[in-house]
């Protein structure tokens, strides 16, 4: 599921020789980049960026094909914002906040948050768009009006032609991304994103990086610590994908979708116990009844014409991410079947004009339907689902539309095919309008041929086997929410076992996505003396739940959860 804030989390690449670190380079330079690297040159931010004077901006290039250094380049955004007290300052934090396809360009401001403040002081605050996300070499793989059309259906048990419908649009869908991408598309993957992240620590003039992933972040910087142990200085995994390759990623998604129903059960109960003030009934089962009698009205009458079953769901699903959004949507939820539409319309009404969300789509679905192979035959995914909706309807049947893309995604030999056949539309297109091609039908047929040499010499790889020996990596710091449904916590004890040294952080009976620096003072301060000093507790620690939600919460803790880890529709 792609990421809906800052924060996020979790198909068939040839990754050809990227899986394996640049040869030597870590033995003769542990700091040195994976290619060729200038220092990033900061300055005024673009005004697209909404970002304050206090922050500036830079652009990283970066090969857009490692085993090509001397390459076609790719642009990434980077922002700043400089540590609060120079003779404190440590390094550089660069965060990045999961998805795949979300951006950390207003991480930044996070210094201003009373919670990170001690950390700014020591640290500056590095964000930036990855590849393919926002204005670094944006990825598209369908018209923005097309993908949030609304209203939309969701429902949990569906038919025959329902699934046939979503089949037909994972497969254009599939065919868009290769189409619009053409030969680039194979190269939007984790492991780029772990050697784009060595290239930003090197253009900061940072020796060893000090990293914070949160969610999918949580991977690709374990790849990053698996191809560059060296290059590490501090590193956080907060709300960890479990990375056993076997997971990766289709069993990943069944598994979320089990703890998501999991997660629900625990909103159905909070509802339940407050049932003086929401009035939808004393137990689980009453409440699931009042939500099931909306989903019936939206696929009667949707509200405005745009939130149908499908916006009410995901909606809904951020109580899974962050308990922050229960009183919310348990307040909009008893107005709406009490007569009163206002609340739900304002919290699931789709806003914009859906570039950003379809922009994140296509980052998500190409860098998860890339990393690794996906069950290629609908009846495997038919058969998984229908028996897992059984037990978990919640969220399985949307988790599979999401992803059922990677089913029918292109190899690299396919996306370079489209790619001739994209160049060859533009440049008929130029032709009638008497203009020239500009050379884009030659470098996609230089791509192909390029695509079929790589095939015939390195084969096919699977995801990176991720792990370290003693001693290679510095100790880091995994933190994990026991009842987490976007990442469940058995992925927290995987990644530990295979990193060396690492120290886990529990919170216990807690579920919300994205720990660090929250509501919790004792996960806070295991992560500021981590940060500050450079100290991990034990091998294993545990901190007791933050507060349970009370009805009319104050709205500051509801805006808090838009800039905490959030991995969602």
């Amino acid at each position: 599921m792609r990421a809906l804030a800052l924060y996020g989390a979790l198909g068939s690449l040839v990754l050809t020789g990227l899986a394996s670190p640049p040869a030597g380079g870590a033995a003769r330079d542990p700091a040195a980049p994976p290619a060729p690297v200038h220092p990033l040159a900061f300055g005024r931010c673009a005004a697209v960026e909404h970002l304050p004077p206090s922050v500036e901006c830079g652009t990283l290039t970066v090969p857009l094909d490692y085993a090509r250094p001397n390459g076609k380049k790719i642009r990434l955004t980077v922002s700043r914002a400089r540590a609060t007290v120079p003779g404190a300052r440590q390094g550089a934090l660069v965060f990045n906040p999961g998805g795949p396809g979300a951006s950390s360009m207003q991480f930044p401001l996070y210094g201003t948050l009373p919670t990170w403040q001690r950390t700014a002081r020591a640290y500056d605050f590095v964000g930036y768009a990855p590849r393919g996300v926002g204005r670094s070499a944006p990825l598209s793989c369908q018209d923005p009006k097309e993908f949030a059309k609304a209203p939309t259906d969701s429902p949990r048990y569906p038919s025959e032609s329902f699934k046939r419908q979503k089949v037909a649009e994972a497969k254009a869908y599939a065919r868009g991304c290769a189409q619009r991408a053409g030969s680039d598309l194979p190269f939007y993957n984790s492991v780029n994103n772990a050697r784009d992240l060595d290239m930003l620590r090197a253009a900061l003039g940072e020796q060893k990086l000090t990293f914070m992933g949160a969610s999918y972040g949580t991977y690709f910087g374990a790849v990053y610590a698996t191809l560059f142990p060296g290059h590490v200085r501090r590193m956080i995994f907060d709300s960890v994908v479990n990375p056993e390759p076997r997971q990766i990623w289709y069993r990943n998604n069944l598994d979320q979708s089990i703890a998501f129903e999991r997660r629900w059960s625990d909103w159905l109960r909070w509802v339940a116990k407050h049932n003086g003030t929401y009035h939808l009934g004393t137990d689980k089962e009453a409440v699931q009844h009042a939500y099931d009698t909306a989903r019936q009205r939206l696929r009667r009458t949707p509200i405005d014409g745009k939130i149908g079953p499908g916006q009410l769901q995901a909606a809904f699903l951020k109580t899974g991410y962050n308990d922050a959004f229960w009183a919310m949507r348990a307040d909009a939820l008893s107005k709406f079947v009490h007569g009163d539409a206002k609340q739900l319309t304002a919290q699931a009404l789709p806003s914009g004009d859906g570039q950003a969300e379809e922009n994140a789509n296509a980052v998500y679905t190409a860098v998860e339907c890339n990393d690794a192979a996906w069950p290629r035959d609908w009846r495997t995914w038919d058969r998984d689902n229908t028996s897992l909706a059984r037990t978990a309807p919640f969220e399985t049947w949307d988790n599979v539309w999401m992803n059922l893309p990677c089913a029918f995604w292109p190899d690299r030999r396919e996306s370079a095919t489209a790619g001739i056949e994209e160049a060859l539309r533009t440049a008929t297109d130029r032709a009638a309008k008497g203009s020239a091609d500009g050379g884009g039908l030659a470098d996609a047929y230089q791509q192909a041929a390029t695509t079929d040499l790589d095939d015939a010499q390195r084969g096919q790889r699977g995801p990176l086997d991720i792990r370290t020996e003693p001693g290679a990596l510095p100790p880091v710091l995994l933190l994990a929410a026991e009842r987490d449904a976007a990442t469940p916590y058995p992925g927290a004890l995987e990644l530990q076992r295979r990193l060396a040294g690492s120290s886990l952080v529990t919170e216990r009976g807690a579920g919300t996505h994205g720990i660090a620096l929250g509501d919790n003072a004792c996960v806070n301060s295991y992560v500021e003396t981590y940060l500050l000093r450079g100290k991990v507790p034990g091998h294993r620690v545990y901190c007791g739940p933050r507060p349970e939600p009370v009805p009319g919460q104050p709205l500051r803790r509801a805006r808090q959860a838009l800039i905490t880890p959030v991995k969602g529709k």
